[in-house]
C-alpha cells in the first residue's frame, strides 16, 4: 500500500545562515546541466537569503567527441577532465572557488560530509556503491538527490539517507528505497559510451538532460531557497509531455 501524501516537507533549521556543502557525482549529461544550474542557484540564494553553495564535483571521465552537442562542452575540451573543465569555467564566470575531483565516487571523496549529495550516474551499480558508502558511515548527507534518464524519459527524487550512526530524518525515501530493484546485481545495464554525436543522439534525446535538470533544480530552489517542497521529485517524459510528481510520504 502506498503511503498517504503530506502537504509539505520543510528544510531543517540547521541549514540557516551558512554555506551549504554539495557533492555532485557525475558531470556528464545530467551532471553538467546540474552544475551550471547550481551556479545560478548560488547567485539566487545569496540575493534572497543568508545561504550560499559550495559544490565539489566528482567525475573520472574525460570529454569525448560524442559529448559535443548534448553536453555543454566544446571541441577545445576534447580529452580534458569533465569535472575540472566545467568547474574551472564556472569558477571563472561566477567568481567562485568550487572544487573539482577527477576520480570516481565514493572512493575519491568522503560523501558523508556533504549536506546534499546529488548523483547523476549511469548505472545501478554506481547508485548501490553510493548507498553502501553512506550506510557504513556514522554521518550522512541530510539529502540525497538522484537523477536518471533513458532516451526520452527520466526521473529525479530527493530523500533523507540513513547511515550507521543516524536514522533518516523526516523520512523521505531515497532512490534506493523507491526503486528496490536497483539492489538486484543480476540485472544487466548498458553503460557503453557512444562513439559519435549522431550515435549519442540516437541513444538519448538532445534536451532530455536539460529538461530533467531544470525540474530538479527548481525543486532544490524551493527547498533551500524558499524552505519547503510539496513533492519529492517527478517522472518526466519528453515524448508524451507528461510530468508526474512523486508524492511526499506521510510522516510517522
Amino acid at each position: 500500500m502506498q503511503p498517504e501524501p503530506v502537504d509539505r516537507h520543510y528544510l531543517p533549521a540547521g541549514f540557516d545562515n551558512r554555506t551549504i556543502k554539495i557533492v555532485l557525482v557525475g558531470c556528464g549529461g545530467n551532471g553538467a546541466q546540474m552544475l551550471m544550474g547550481l551556479a545560478s542557484l548560488d547567485t539566487a540564494l545569496r540575493a534572497i537569503s543568508s545561504r550560499s553553495l559550495h559544490v565539489t564535483v566528482v567525475d573520472d571521465d574525460v570529454v569525448s567527441e560524442a559529448n559535443l552537442g548534448r553536453q555543454p562542452f566544446y571541441q577545445c575540451d576534447v580529452g580534458s577532465s569533465k569535472s575540472h573543465t566545467l568547474t574551472e569555467r564556472i569558477n571563472l564566470a561566477h567568481g567562485l572557488a568550487w572544487k573539482a575531483v577527477h576520480g570516481r565516487a565514493p572512493a575519491a571523496i568522503d560523501i558523508s560530509k556533504a549536506d546534499i549529495l546529488i548523483s547523476c550516474v549511469d548505472t545501478a551499480s554506481a547508485r548501490r556503491a553510493l548507498g553502501a558508502a553512506i550506510a557504513t558511515k556514522t554521518t550522512a548527507p541530510t539529502y540525497w538527490m538522484d537523477l536518471g534518464n533513458r532516451a526520452s524519459d527520466g526521473q529525479f527524487i530527493i530523500g533523507n539517507p540513513a547511515s550507521e550512526g543516524r536514522q533518516a530524518r523526516q523520512s523521505l525515501p531515497t532512490v534506493l528505497d523507491y526503486f528496490p530493484e536497483i539492489a538486484d546485481e543480476s540485472l544487466p545495464h548498458d553503460d557503453s559510451p557512444s562513439c559519435s554525436v549522431a550515435e549519442a543522439l540516437e541513444r538519448q534525446s538532445l534536451f532530455v538532460n536539460r529538461v530533467l535538470a531544470s525540474h530538479a533544480l527548481a525543486l532544490l530552489f524551493d527547498l533551500i531557497g524558499r524552505g519547503s517542497i510539496g513533492h519529492a521529485g517527478a517522472f518526466l517524459n519528453l515524448a508524451s509531455g507528461a510530468a508526474v510528481p512523486i508524492a511526499l510520504p506521510r510522516g510517522d
